[in-house]
C-alpha cells in the first residue's frame, strides 16, 4: 500500500477514478465514506478531500455535507456549497454575474447616497486612476464597487456584493485580471477605469438611479469584453 503521507493530489485523482470505475457504481448511488475511501486508496483524509473537490468540479461526483458522496452531476435543485461555487465560476461568470446585480446597486444608491457618501465615493474612484499595478488596481476598484453596495444601505444587497467579491478573491479571477491589465496597459487601463467609475458617482451625485445604473452597465460591459477577449486568447 502507498505511504499515505506522501501520495499526491494527482496521484490520488487517477486513484479515485480508477476506484470509481472499477466498481460499477450507478448513477447518484453513494459511495465510501471519506474515511473507509482513504483507507482503500492509501492516501490521507486532506489528500483524499482534495481529489473529491477536483472530481465534483468535473461532475464526476457529487457531495452533500451530512448525506455523503454521490455518483454524477449534483441533482438539479441541490444546493452548491459557496466555497465549491466560487471554484467552480469562471471568470466570465462572474462578469455576467456583476452585470445582472451591480447597475441594480448604482441605482439603488442614487436615491440614498447623502454629500458624505458621494465625497467618499469620489475620493474611491480617484484611488483607481492613482494605482501602480494590477494588485492595487484590484483594491481600490473593490473598495469603490463595495461603497457602492454600502450606500444602498440594505444589508442584504450589501451580502450579495459581498458574494461577489468573494468570487473576485479566488485565484482564477486574479489570473485573468491580471492578464488584461498587463495586456491593456497599466496606466491607461486604470485612468478609464477611473473615468468611468467618476461618472458613475456624478450620477449617483444626481439621484439619477437610471443613469447610474447605465453607467454601471457600461463599466463592466467593457470589463466583460476584456475578459472574454482575454480568454479567447490564452
Amino acid at each position: 500500500m502507498p505511504d499515505k503521507s506522501r501520495m499526491r493530489v494527482d496521484e490520488a485523482v487517477l486513484a479515485l477514478r480508477r476506484y470509481l470505475d472499477q466498481s460499477r457504481f450507478e448513477a447518484q448511488q453513494r459511495i465510501d465514506p471519506e474515511r473507509l475511501l482513504a483507507l482503500r486508496l492509501g492516501c490521507s483524509r486532506e489528500t483524499l478531500r482534495r481529489a473529491l473537490d477536483i472530481l465534483e468540479r468535473e461532475g464526476v461526483i457529487w457531495r452533500h455535507q451530512g448525506r455523503g458522496t454521490f455518483i454524477g452531476p449534483r441533482p438539479k435543485g441541490e444546493v452548491i456549497p459557496p466555497l465549491l461555487l466560487y471554484d467552480m465560476a469562471s471568470p466570465l461568470d462572474l462578469m455576467e454575474a456583476r452585470l445582472v446585480i451591480e447597475p441594480a446597486l448604482a441605482a439603488a444608491a442614487a436615491l440614498s447616497a447623502g454629500p458624505a457618501d458621494i465625497k467618499r465615493l469620489a475620493e474611491l474612484a480617484k484611488d483607481t486612476g492613482r494605482v501602480r499595478d494590477w494588485r492595487e488596481y484590484e483594491a481600490a476598484d473593490d473598495a469603490f464597487h463595495r461603497e457602492v453596495a454600502n450606500i444602498t444601505g440594505n444589508p442584504l444587497l450589501a451580502a450579495v456584493f459581498g458574494t461577489l467579491a468573494a468570487v473576485r478573491g479566488r485565484m482564477r479571477w486574479q489570473r485573468r485580471h491580471d492578464a488584461v491589465f498587463r495586456r491593456a496597459k497599466r496606466e491607461e487601463y486604470a485612468s478609464q477605469q477611473s473615468a468611468m467609475h467618476m461618472s458613475i458617482v456624478e450620477a449617483i451625485a444626481a439621484g439619477d438611479a437610471e443613469t447610474a445604473g447605465a453607467k454601471m452597465a457600461a463599466h463592466l460591459s467593457i470589463i466583460r469584453q476584456l475578459v472574454q477577449s482575454a480568454e479567447q486568447r490564452d
